[in-house]
């Protein structure tokens, strides 16, 4: 009997990711498909952190019931079916079945009933087996789910509740397992990774994971993204620095630099804080710095923007992520009376945008005519004759692409580290030829 077919599409976050590779793991007798016109279940895990992408969430779900075949199953879960899950099953008859965040381990049960299910606790990875996708080389480890933290402009905290975190055996199991199947790259990923292991009263969770980490034999290469300013520890920082395992790869989302704005989002850390936090990573040894902002937060004046704009043009990030303020119903920030027009909002991101352009270009030059190490990815994205790569320290798909256009060992393999020589930076890509392979 010929095996049913399954089409999945992950939007969102990486964290989203990870639950989609559950989902995955949990269906491993279908047979994947990236046609959905012929799959006989069709899944959607949705994102509803912001306007845009509950938008994408929607576009996506109707556009493949369009597509679908007759007697197909239309599975929608997530963000989006958890926050709305009343409305969107009164308004979406389009969909056959609804889940949201609680019950990922539980998706063929639920098909196999053809039954709508919200339970009321967040699913959280313990050694549930998932298909990771996208490498054979690196994987997420999601840490933790939920969040603590109370920023005015974030409603994640009430439909996903309070942090809750995994444990560091279960984690260091999962490292261990991944290894053995030949994964060696890893990026460790939560809402807040800096409060890892707070619900359990272990304050200073991310050392001790480290720790646990740099033990397993295999793992050559793992960085922490999502570090919150008010969970950050001077500790913290220097433990990384001190690491031969994890790079020097400081991912904190500070939203803004003007003290007025931070106590108006709510992120409890002040300007001074936040400055001496970004000097510890600015003096380490080969230090990447990525940082996001939001821009037009109610309440936001010119001489607020006009502080940050600086802040950014003087700091010079490696990478920076700009998002408009999305106004979202359930947070602090919906209730705020002085609302930044849109038109402002656009224009403010606009400014900020041209700025970010020459500080990614300038950290891109860094390393030109320099031997760097890079994980090769597969086809590039700009042409068959190039094989895409990254830089070993960075994070996949969000820090960019190396083009590997020659190679002085012959055959480069998906997957695999090399040395390679930066010819010279084009746009936002860097050009580079593999001069050594690596064990």
């Amino acid at each position: 009997m010929q095996n049913k077919k399954l089409y999945l599409v992950s939007l969102g976050c990486n964290k989203n990711l990870v639950d989609s590779e559950v989902m995955l793991g949990r269906l491993k007798d279908y047979e994947i498909t990236d046609e959905p016109q012929i799959a006989d279940v069709l899944i959607v895990n949705t994102c509803g952190f912001i306007g845009p992408a509950k938008e994408e969430s929607l576009d996506t779900i109707f556009s493949l019931h369009e597509l679908r075949k007759e007697d197909s199953l239309l599975v929608v879960t997530g963000c989006l079916t958890q926050r709305y899950q009343e409305e969107l099953q009164k308004e979406l008859p389009e969909v056959d079945l609804f889940s949201g965040v609680g019950d990922y381990d539980k998706i063929d049960e639920l098909i196999a009933k053809k039954e709508s299910r919200f339970s009321p606790i967040t699913y959280l990875l313990d050694e549930e087996e998932r298909v990771v996708t996208g490498s054979n080389a690196h994987a997420y480890i999601k840490l933790s789910e939920g969040c603590n933290q109370a920023c005015s402009f974030c409603a994640i905290p009430t439909f996903k509740g309070k942090l809750h975190s995994r444990t560091l055996r279960s984690v260091e199991k999962e490292v261990q397992t991944l290894v053995a199947k030949g994964f060696y790259d890893f990026s460790f990923i939560s809402q807040d990774s800096s409060s890892y292991l707070r619900d359990l009263n272990i304050k200073d969770g991310l050392i001790e994971l480290i720790k646990v980490i740099e033990k397993i034999e295999g793992v050559k290469s793992a960085r922490i993204l999502y570090l919150y300013p008010t969970t950050t520890s001077n500790a913290l920082i220097e433990t990384i620095i001190a690491s031969k395992v994890f790079h020097n790869y400081f991912d904190m989302p500070i939203q803004h630099i003007n003290d007025n704005m931070l106590k108006r989002m709510k992120r409890g850390a002040g300007k001074e804080r936040i400055l001496e936090l970004l000097q510890m990573m600015k003096n380490a040894p080969d230090s990447f710095i990525r940082t996001g902002f939001i821009i037009g937060h109610p309440g936001e004046s010119e001489e607020e923007f006009e502080e940050l704009v600086e802040f950014v043009r003087e700091f010079e990030f490696d990478r920076i992520s700009i998002f408009p303020y999305s106004d979202e119903e359930d947070t602090a920030a919906y209730e705020m009376q002085e609302k930044t027009p849109q038109k402002l909002i656009d224009k403010r991101v606009d400014t900020l945008e041209e700025i970010v352009k020459l500080t990614n270009e300038k950290s891109l030059l860094k390393d030109v005519h320099t031997q760097i190490e890079i994980l090769t990815e597969g086809e590039s994205s700009e042409h068959e004759f190039f094989i895409g790569a990254r830089k070993i320290s960075w994070a996949p798909e969000i820090d960019g692409e190396i083009l590997i256009n020659d190679s002085e060992v012959g055959k480069v393999e998906v997957g695999k580290r090399y040395m390679a020589y930066v010819q010279e930076c084009v746009g936002d890509k860097l050009i580079a030829t593999v001069t050594k392979a690596l064990s």
